[in-house]
C-alpha cells in the first residue's frame, strides 16, 4: 500500500504479486547461474579481444614513418658512421634514394656514400654496405656534421626527410632520427 501527501492509495492486486514473486524467482535463478569465475573468464575475454583489435590497426590503418639508427665512432685512424633504416610505416618505400655525407665545421665534404634500393617492404628495415661510411685520415680532434639525405616513393607520392647530426664530442655516438609520421 502506498501512502503519501497528494496519492491515492493503491491495493496491490493478486496478480501484481504473482507478477512480482515470478520476477523474483527469475532474478534469484539467474544469480544462481553468475558466478565470479564466469564474470572474470568473460572479463578477460573481452580484454585479449579489445587488445588485439588495437594491435591490429597498427598494421591495418595505413600510415608513413621512418627512421634512421645511425651509430657514430671515432679513433686514431679516422671515422666510422653505420646506418641503418626503418620502414615504420604500413606501406612499403619504393625507389629509394639515400645520400649519407660528413661535412667539417666550415662545410667541406670530407666523405660521402649515396645508397639506392628499389623497395623497402612495411615494418622491415634495411643495414647496408652502401649505409657505412668510413673515412681514413681526418682529424678526430673537430666536430663534424652528417648530413643524412632520404627520399623515397610513398604510396601517396614522393617523400623527402633531412637530417643533421653534430658529432665529434665523444669517441662513440647512438642517434635516432625520426622522420614524419603521417597517418591516414
Amino acid at each position: 500500500m502506498v501512502r503519501g501527501e497528494g496519492f491515492r492509495e493503491i491495493e496491490p492486486t493478486v496478480a501484481d504479486e504473482e507478477a512480482a514473486e515470478e520476477i523474483l524467482e527469475s532474478i534469484e535463478d539467474a544469480l544462481e547461474r553468475i558466478h565470479p569465475a564466469r564474470v572474470m573468464f568473460s572479463t578477460l575475454v573481452v580484454l585479449i579481444v579489445t587488445l588485439l583489435l588495437l594491435g591490429s590497426s597498427l598494421w591495418i590503418v595505413p600510415y608513413d614513418g621512418v627512421t634512421v639508427d645511425v651509430v657514430y665512432r671515432q679513433s686514431g685512424g679516422g671515422h666510422i658512421v653505420l646506418v641503418e633504416l626503418d620502414n615504420r610505416g604500413s606501406r612499403s618505400m619504393e625507389d629509394i634514394e639515400m645520400s649519407i655525407r660528413m661535412v667539417d665545421d666550415v662545410g667541406i665534404e670530407i666523405g660521402r656514400t649515396d645508397f639506392e634500393w628499389d623497395q623497402l617492404g612495411a615494418h622491415t628495415s634495411i643495414a647496408h654496405d652502401d649505409l657505412e661510411l668510413v673515412i681514413d685520415g681526418a682529424s678526430v680532434w673537430e666536430n663534424y656534421v652528417i648530413e643524412i639525405d632520404l627520399e623515397y616513393q610513398s604510396y601517396d607520392g614522393e617523400k623527402e626527410e633531412d637530417w643533421s647530426i653534430d658529432v665529434g664530442d665523444w669517441t662513440s655516438e647512438y642517434h635516432l632520427k625520426v622522420g614524419g609520421f603521417t597517418f591516414f
